[in-house]
């Protein structure tokens, strides 16, 4: 089981910003380590942690994460959210799993994989 994800990034009060817009994480306790951060929390735990790190052009051949993935609710209310904030999306529907998932970049460029179990496709809503 995933216990937290962290990232690094350029701009943590940015990054802080777009996940409790976007996600509705809020930023909480965190310990008092010798370096900048925030813990942000999801439903009581602190599931993403941001920690400084510089402005990198990317390297295709070097090791990192693709994305993450976070399991959500309210697939159509996330829509109109990210709507409402001007954020580009794309989304993908997977029947076979029951699920739809939305994919959207932070402004920093961290690709985030929305990902809804909880509803079924609305006709009436283009994917």
């Amino acid at each position: 089981m995933l216990h937290h994800v962290t990232l690094r990034t350029h701009d943590l009060e940015g990054t802080r910003a777009f996940f409790e817009a976007v996600l509705g994480l809020e930023a909480g306790y965190r310990p008092a380590f010798a370096f900048p951060g925030y813990w942000l929390y999801g439903n009581g735990e602190p599931v993403v942690h941001l920690i400084p790190g510089a402005k990198l052009p990317p390297d295709v051949n070097r090791e990192s994460i693709d994305h993450v993935g976070f399991l959500l609710s309210e697939h159509d209310g996330m829509r109109a959210r990210l709507e409402a904030l001007g954020m580009a999306y794309s989304s993908m529907e997977l029947p076979e799993l029951g699920e739809r998932r939305l994919f959207l970049r932070t402004h920093t460029g961290i690709l985030l994989e929305l990902v809804f179990k909880d509803t079924v496709a609305d006709p009436e809503q283009p994917t």
